[in-house]
């Protein structure tokens, strides 16, 4: 599951670079995911992680640098079609429609994979039912994964706070992704919900064959999840390897203890 058959990576960043108004977010970072890899990023806060996430979604654009997803130019692609080309995330801060239900919330994802258009539509062609009857079958089968099925036509802000992450993460996954960022998925949760939350992770990157990048603070959960970890500190890449590898690492321990360490 962690290899690549061809000799190409999956997903790779070369020399990504953004600066904002003489701020430099991230300086020249690089590193390479495999298909069916978990990939944790780490770093302590303003390291950069999110910004290198905002670069993936397209909603920055890099000062410089380069993103290729199975060889294909990223960067050059229309932000709005990111999600075509396979690119699902969660984001720190819920962005749920709060009076829509679980199954409605969750539909909205599943909106870059449709072909019907207002023409179709209007006319109710068979193509428009079969699809629409696809996409509810898809949605009740992450709405099982993501054991949502018992709130599934309950208002998205009646929901304890965990469940509703459960709820924007089957809407990533409703977008068929071939990659799926997760930015801080395991904010806010207890430690009950964070162990679940790891099953969950490794369970949906088995079924649904998903390459996942991972922004965590979470140590523990990072560090058992991932295959690898990049860790960043000033927009720089520090350490890149295996999880007992950066943890180990001498600048990691720095940028998370001080020079005291």
């Amino acid at each position: 599951m962690t290899g690549d058959t061809h000799g190409q990576m999956f997903l790779r960043i070369r020399n990504l670079s953004v600066r904002f108004a003489g701020i430099v977010a991230l300086d020249r970072v690089s590193f390479d995911v495999a298909q069916g890899q978990i990939c944790g990023l780490i770093g302590p806060n303003g390291a950069g992680k999110t910004t290198l996430f905002n670069c993936l979604s397209r909603l920055y654009t890099p000062s410089e640098g380069e993103v290729f997803l199975q060889g294909q130019p990223l960067l050059s692609v229309a932000p709005h079609r990111t999600a075509k080309l396979g690119i699902g995330r969660t984001f720190q801060n819920l962005a749920l429609f709060r009076s829509l239900s679980v199954r409605r919330n969750i539909l909205v994802g599943a909106h870059a994979h449709t072909y019907a258009n207002f023409f179709t539509d209007a006319l109710r062609l068979p193509t428009v039912r079969r699809e629409e009857r696809e996409i509810a079958a898809e949605i009740d089968r992450l709405i099982a994964l993501l054991d949502l099925t018992d709130v599934a036509d309950q208002a998205a802000d009646s929901l304890p706070f965990g469940t509703r992450k459960r709820v924007e993460l089957a809407r990533a996954l409703a977008s068929r992704p071939s990659v799926l960022l997760l930015d801080e998925p395991a904010g806010g949760l207890n430690h009950e919900e964070v162990d679940h939350l790891r099953e969950l992770i490794l369970s949906i990157r088995e079924k649904l064959n998903l390459t996942i990048l991972l922004v965590e603070h979470h140590m523990n959960l990072v560090m058992r999840v991932s295959d690898k970890v990049v860790a960043v500190d000033f927009g720089r890449k520090i350490a890149d390897g295996t999880p007992a590898e950066v943890q180990n690492n001498a600048d990691v321990i720095r940028a998370y203890l001080g020079n005291a360490a």
